[in-house]
């Protein structure tokens, strides 16, 4: 089971993609409460040049509350990263965690339908790109 879902786009800019991404996710119920910029990280943190590449922490309240309630170190996993990227080739890859991949190891069967619940609203936002 692969622990991310991945799609890239071609002939779009990476701000744009940024953007459609966010709005896929409040689509899906889903709040970015980070946004990290890891190239500007590592150019400031490092003086070291890297590609675009930014990673957004996507929290659905509902189903985090959720969690949280069956689970309470569950938090350790949250909130849920979606990760945009330039490749290569200047195009722009979007990955998105697989929850029920980085939830096998916790022993909560209550955590199940959460998870499933999570993997479904991501493919959808990973798809509608």
């Amino acid at each position: 089971m692969s622990y991310y879902f991945r799609k890239t786009l071609k002939d779009v800019s990476f701000e744009e993609v940024i953007d459609r991404v966010t709005d896929e996710l409040k689509e899906e119920g889903f709040g970015v409460l980070t946004d990290i910029d890891v190239k500007a990280t590592f150019k400031k943190k490092l003086d070291k040049d890297f590609r675009q590449y930014r990673i957004l922490g996507a929290c659905n309240p509902h189903y985090a509350y959720k969690a949280l309630s069956a689970e309470e170190n569950i938090g350790t996993m949250l909130p849920c990263n979606v990760v945009v990227q330039e490749t290569e080739d200047n195009d722009v890859a979007i990955s998105a965690i697989n929850p029920i991949a980085s939830m096998q190891a916790v022993e909560n069967e209550s955590l199940g339908e959460i998870a499933g619940t999570i993997v479904d609203k991501l493919k959808r936002v990973i798809e509608k790109l």
